[in-house]
C-alpha cells in the first residue's frame, strides 16, 4: 500500500513524471497537458439507453480514445452525470461510459426491483459482460462497492479499478453524515412515513445545496451553475415513478447487508485488477480513515489522499483525480504499475 496526498486549492499543473520515473511508493500522476482541458461549463453528455447482456440502462456516453474504454458508476441518489468532468478530461485516453444504475438517473428498474448490492453488481456485470471486451472501472460511494464486487467476481471484464470513497462498511452513529436528519427517520418502517413524504415534498434547489455541503470539502467551489443543474436533475427524477422508490430501497439494503455482517473486505481480497482508491480527507460519509484499510485489503493498490476533498473528489477535485487516473492507465499499459507501488 503506498499514499500520496495532493492538496486541492495547490497547483497541479507542476509536469507529473513519467510512470516508470515514479519513485517507488507514490502512485504515478499524469501530465496535466496530456489530459483534455478542464471545461467547468461542459454540459453533460448525451444520453441514451443501451441493452447489453440482457439489461437496459440509460448510459451518458463520452467519445474518446477507442482502446480499452472506461465505465463509470454513480453513488447512491447520484446519477451518470456525476461524471461529466471527469470523462471529459481523461477523453484523451479512453472513450467512457457513464451508466445511471437501475431506478437511479434516467434507468428504469429491472423487472425483479432487487436493490441490493448484490442486484446493482448483477445488473452492472450483465451490462458489461454483454459488451464483450474489458474495460477501465471506475465507480463512487455506492458505485465503487458495486464495482468492486464485480471486479472480484469477473476478473477478465475489468481491466483496471479505480475506486472514489467507497461505501465500505461504516456504521458510525453520526448525522453529520445525512444532509438532513429526516433522512434517518425516513429509514424506519412505520413512523418515517411522514419523514418521507416531507423528504419528497422538499424544493430541489434546497435538496441540491443540502447535498453539495455534505458532499463536498468546501462546498463554495461549487459553482452556481453546477448547483442549478443538480437542482433541475432532482426535479425531473421526482417525476418518475420509480425514482423515492430505488433511492430509499438500494439505502436500506446497503446497511442491512452491513448489519448483516456481509463484508466487502472479503470482497476486496479477491479483486485481481490493478486498482487506485480515491479518498478526500474531509469526507463526511465515508470515514478517511477506512482508506488505508481499503487499499491494504486490495493487493497491489495504490492510495491517493486529497486534503480539503471530501466524498465526491471526481466533481470538486477532477483534475486531481484525472491525473492519477490517467498515471494509473499509463503505467498498467507500460507494464510499470508494481514498479510504481
Amino acid at each position: 500500500m503506498s499514499t500520496i496526498a495532493l492538496p486541492f486549492v495547490r497547483p497541479l499543473l507542476a509536469r507529473a513524471r513519467r510512470p516508470q520515473a515514479v519513485p517507488a511508493g507514490t502512485p504515478p500522476l499524469a501530465d496535466p497537458a496530456t489530459l483534455a482541458p478542464l471545461d467547468s461549463h461542459q454540459a453533460a453528455w448525451p444520453g441514451r439507453e443501451v441493452t447489453s447482456g440482457g439489461v437496459t440502462l440509460h448510459v451518458r456516453e463520452t467519445p474518446g480514445a477507442q482502446d480499452t474504454p472506461a465505465v463509470y458508476v454513480h453513488g447512491l441518489s447520484g446519477s451518470a452525470t456525476n461524471w461529466t468532468d471527469l470523462a471529459a478530461l481523461l477523453a484523451t485516453r479512453a472513450a467512457g461510459t457513464a451508466v445511471d444504475l437501475p431506478g437511479f438517473g434516467l434507468s428504469r428498474p429491472l423487472a425483479s426491483r432487487d436493490y441490493s448490492p448484490a442486484g446493482h453488481a448483477d445488473a452492472l456485470l450483465c451490462f458489461l459482460a454483454g459488451r464483450g471486451r474489458p474495460v477501465h472501472l471506475v465507480g463512487n460511494s455506492f458505485g465503487g462497492a458495486v464495482a468492486l464486487n464485480v471486479a472480484a467476481r469477473r476478473p477478465e471484464l475489468v481491466r483496471t479499478l479505480t475506486l472514489v470513497s467507497p461505501a465500505m462498511p461504516d456504521l458510525r452513529p453520526d448525522p453529520r453524515r445525512v444532509s438532513d436528519p429526516k433522512l434517518l427517520l425516513a429509514l424506519l418502517p412505520v413512523i418515517g412515513k411522514r419523514a418521507r413524504a416531507e423528504l419528497a415534498a422538499m424544493d430541489p434547489r434546497t435538496r441540491a445545496e443540502q447535498v453539495v455541503r455534505l458532499c463536498f470539502g468546501d462546498p463554495a467551489v461549487a459553482p452556481e451553475h453546477r448547483v442549478a443543474a443538480v437542482a433541475a436533475e432532482y426535479a425531473a427524477r421526482a417525476r418518475l415513478a420509480w425514482a423515492q422508490e430505488a433511492a430509499e430501497c438500494t439505502g436500506k439494503a446497503m446497511v442491512a447487508g452491513w448489519l448483516r455482517g456481509e463484508s466487502l473486505w472479503s470482497v476486496a481480497a479477491r479483486v485481481q485488477a490493478p486498482t487506485l482508491v480515491v479518498w478526500g480527507d474531509r469526507d463526511r460519509l465515508v470515514a478517511p480513515r477506512l482508506a488505508g484499510r481499503t487499499t491494504a485489503s486490495i493487493r497491489g493498490s495504490r492510495l491517493l489522499v486529497l486534503p480539503g476533498v471530501g466524498h465526491v473528489a471526481q466533481i470538486e477535485a477532477p483534475m486531481a483525480v484525472a491525473r492519477a487516473v490517467a498515471g494509473m492507465w499509463d503505467a498498467v499499459e507500460a507494464g510499470t504499475w508494481e514498479e510504481a507501488g
